[in-house]
């Protein structure tokens, strides 16, 4: 699996980049976060922020959520096909499928289509886009050794998470250019195609089979395979204890997100004016998205230099107490430059746990298995923001002023924090998922930053 055997335990952004493949799944990775920055941003403002069209809160909230349900209801079923198809295979035909599924919903967007029909080529877009994320996951094992997992894993998210942020700004960009109406809309939703097609050509660089899998653990009828995958990731996932305490401690951060995005766009559409430097409406917006994407290239420095610190299970506790003194302190009052501070504090604390549980579900579950893991993974990052999105669109105001809101924002995050403690500590928990031994190394589930020096970056 590995291709290269460091020397140190930390390679660094130079010798990262020195390898190859890495080089190269990096470059597949941020192409398509580049498209799909430009396709959430383009066909979100052409509904949220289009004079020829209107939406309540409830509308608001659905143009949200479709945009992640196909990650929600897709993931099973990907999950499984990764753990059987060949990676590379799947990297190329589903950006290229993508990249037709964004032609067509931009042609819809200019036509004036209702906004159902923008919908549902939401989730066509979206829905094949769950094949490639969860398959550029499965595949970084292959490209980067096992002991730098964090390291690289660190670049490859954040400044991938900051790309997608670049191309969210692009739109904004290309809707003053093409103009907000519906063809303008259409112009700058089709711009995304070029992220899916720069994606497909540079993942043929790729050798057959050179991502993965590297073992089948499924049955041989694939339909069965795919019914079984969500089952199959939870019973990993569950195994591993480090494992399923993240995936409650980034529930929890999914959670309070869902309803701080929508109040922050109910806000930026109903209620902030321009106030100095600081824009309301669309460019607002845009501001919001920046200050997010400050948080997480800043997680990609500090994560390492925490876990190194205090320890993984420490750093997830303490970035999950500042995202619910963030959300107290700064989503409460609810005025312009406030909600940009939590937008970036919150952005911030989020990817922190993220990058951890990365990490873990990379070290602590076996490569047969690792796709559906991650698809599973997926799946709950994404369901927890559509259920919460939709249970705030229903109490929100329409100018998104919401005090309550935001301290069950704050709360989740409490929550958060007990259930992750609860569960790396539930009796009986198996040490770690039914995998290789090779493939679980102790200091993938140790908590001794002295005793896993190798996991850290440091």
């Amino acid at each position: 699996m590995a291709v290269l055997t460091p020397t140190d335990e930390r390679l660094g952004v130079r010798r990262l980049l020195a390898i190859g493949g890495y080089r190269r799944l990096l470059g597949a990775r941020f192409a398509a976060q580049w498209g799909d920055g430009v396709f959430s941003a383009g066909l979100g403002t052409a509904v949220l922020f289009n004079p020829e069209r209107e939406g309540d809160p409830v509308a608001v909230a659905l143009g949200l959520t479709v945009l992640v349900l196909p990650y929600s209801l897709l993931g099973p079923f990907a999950g499984a096909l990764l753990d059987r198809w060949d990676r590379r295979q799947v990297l190329v035909f589903a950006n290229l499928l993508r990249g037709l599924f964004v032609v067509s919903t931009a042609v819809l967007v200019a036509t004036g289509a209702p906004n159902l029909y923008l919908y549902l080529g939401a989730l066509l877009v979206t829905g094949v886009s769950r094949f490639v994320n969860a398959g550029l996951s499965a595949a970084l094992p292959h490209v980067v050794p096992e002991e730098n997992l964090v390291e690289a894993n660190s670049l490859a998210t954040t400044i991938g998470a900051g790309v997608a942020a670049f191309g969210s700004g692009c739109a904004i960009g290309l809707r003053l250019l093409f103009g907000d109406d519906n063809l303008g809309s259409g112009w700058t939703t089709a711009v995304a195609v070029l992220g899916s097609l720069v994606a497909a050509a540079v993942a043929l660089g790729f050798a057959r089979g050179r991502l993965g899998p590297d073992e089948v653990d499924e049955p041989a009828q694939p339909m069965t395979a795919v019914a079984r995958g969500l089952v199959d990731g939870a019973r990993f996932a569950w195994r591993a204890p480090t494992v399923a305490a993240g995936f409650a401690a980034l529930t929890a951060h999914r959670v309070a997100f869902a309803i701080s995005m929508l109040v922050g766009i109910l806000l930026y559409r109903g209620a902030f004016t321009d106030q100095g430097p600081f824009r309301a409406g669309v460019a607002g917006l845009g501001q919001a998205l920046a200050a997010g994407a400050v948080g997480v290239l800043l997680a990609a420095v500090v994560t390492p230099r925490l876990v190194v610190r205090f320890g993984r299970a420490a750093t997830v506790r303490l970035a999950l107490v500042f995202a619910a003194a963030g959300q107290l302190a700064l989503g409460v009052p609810m005025l312009i430059w406030t909600v940009l501070a939590a937008a970036f504090a919150l952005s911030l604390g989020g990817q922190v746990v993220k990058l951890c549980l990365d990490a873990e579900v990379q070290t602590s579950i076996g490569d047969e298995a690792r796709g559906r893991v991650f698809a599973l993974y997926d799946t709950i990052f994404n369901l927890s923001y559509v259920v919460a999105t939709v249970a705030a669109a229903t109490i929100v105001p329409a100018d998104g002023r919401s005090v309550a809101l935001m301290v069950v924002a704050a709360a989740a995050y409490l929550v958060g924090l007990a259930a992750f403690h609860a569960l790396r500590r539930r009796p009986g928990a198996a040490a770690t998922a039914a995998a290789p031994a090779a493939a679980v190394p102790a200091s993938a589930v140790n908590d001794d930053p002295a005793a896993r020096p190798d996991l850290t970056g440091r």
